[in-house]
């Protein structure tokens, strides 16, 4: 017997995509969207309530400026080699999107529960994102370079806060190829007894 409500959960889980920046057409997000998109962060599992996601929504100026920032820090981690194609595609990334979201996790001051949760539960808050990035027609993208991740200048960190990555998000024409992810028995064992 069919579940609609599962029915519907399973299609919008199973056809979420990676939309790269690259395939966006740069139309604004409007806030409204971001909102939605960072209010469903909010109901993510975390274990004693931390709450350890951070969220700095990069918009408008703050992209050209993201874009420069991440120029930048290539050339100065690539030194003299740097390739040209590797630059542009890394400031391109924040010029092509409609909107950036920095993921940030702040850590648990009295180091109360294991760091790896605090990362877990972002990644679910994550998850979430992009779940209704998708319901919204709107493609995402986690990314997490090195240049934006490691010594950041970039953002304004609180003690214990550390970055996670980029959320690339826009607007996309194109077609998003289909996946077919291995069966879950592969991946699955049964302990019986």
């Amino acid at each position: 017997m069919s579940n609609p409500s599962y029915d519907v959960l399973k299609e919008i889980i199973s056809n979420r995509r990676s939309i790269f920046p690259g395939q966006y057409n740069q139309k604004e997000i409007s806030f409204v969207s971001i909102q939605q998109i960072l209010e469903s962060a909010r109901w993510a599992p975390n274990h004693k309530v931390t709450e350890p996601w951070r969220f700095k929504v990069i918009t408008g100026l703050g992209l050209e400026r993201l874009s420069s920032y991440l120029g930048d820090k290539y050339i100065e981690k690539a030194g003299e080699g740097y390739s040209e194609m590797k630059l542009k595609k890394m400031k391109q990334k924040a010029l092509k999107s409609g909107a950036v979201i920095a993921i940030c996790m702040q850590r648990d001051l009295t180091e109360s529960i294991p760091e790896w949760e605090e990362i877990a539960a972002v990644g679910c808050a994550v998850q979430n994102m992009w779940l209704t990035a998708h319901t919204l027609n709107i493609g995402a993208y986690w990314s997490s370079p090195k240049v934006f991740t490691e010594n950041n200048t970039f953002l304004s960190l609180k003690p214990g806060e550390k970055v996670l990555g980029l959320f690339y998000m826009g607007y996309y024409e194109q077609k998003v190829m289909k996946r077919t992810p291995s069966e879950i028995n592969s991946k699955t064992e049964w302990i019986k007894e």
